[in-house]
């Protein structure tokens, strides 16, 4: 490995900081979108039963949206049951929209690392290059410069591609991932909400 980052020139310490730092991401997103933490089992279920039994006050509510990002939007659905539908709908929205901000939480960056790996890999080449130019002379070329420009120009490019490829990949699935979580969070909320329209009818100007 020493021999490969030795081959490779100093441009390989960009590389490598940036693999470190998309590593650290992935793992990251890995342990904070998971769906156990997110979307409780049964948690729907658990506040149905916390309305019908008026358990619902200001600090079950509470605990309930610090367990998790469902709890925080099906909290909000009790807390704005007794407004209007305007400002029902606003309230939902705007936890909604914060929930989606923070599971999307460092997704930009790691979309970032796919698209300048390769651009880091090119600069890597271009540096190779300027060594291969440099190893000829009037004289002839320099046989040892001429094999380390081509070095540092071949690993630099395998290595960008190396980190964008594994990037790009999980860039796409935790996408993924975080519209499915959101969309199933949006079906809870919609029925915690339908329910609450039917069992708190009285209680809306």
């Amino acid at each position: 490995m020493l021999e490969i980052i030795h081959g490779a020139g100093w441009p390989i310490w960009l590389l490598l900081l940036t693999s470190v730092f998309g590593l650290a991401l992935i793992i990251e997103r890995f342990l904070s979108l998971r769906s156990r933490q997110l979307l409780p089992p049964g948690l729907l279920q658990q506040v149905i039963e916390m309305v019908h039994q008026r358990k619902d006050t200001p600090e079950a509510l509470s605990l309930l949206a610090t367990g998790s990002a469902l709890g925080r939007v099906l909290a909000e659905v009790v807390a704005a049951s007794a407004e209007p539908e305007h400002l029902r709908q606003a309230a939902i929205e705007d936890v909604g929209a914060d929930v989606s901000h923070r599971l999307n939480r460092y997704l930009p960056a790691l979309g970032t690392i796919a698209v300048i790996g390769p651009l880091l890999g090119l600069f890597g080449t271009v540096v190779g290059m300027i060594e291969i130019f440099g190893a000829y002379s009037p004289t002839g070329a320099d046989p040892s410069q001429l094999a380390r420009g081509i070095s540092i120009a071949l690993y630099n490019t395998g290595f960008g591609i190396l980190i964008a490829i594994p990037a790009l990949i999980f860039h796409s699935y935790f996408r993924s991932r975080v519209e499915n979580f959101l969309h199933q969070m949006e079906r809870q909320a919609s029925r915690l909400n339908r329910l609450l329209d039917k069992e708190r009818p009285h209680e809306r100007t």
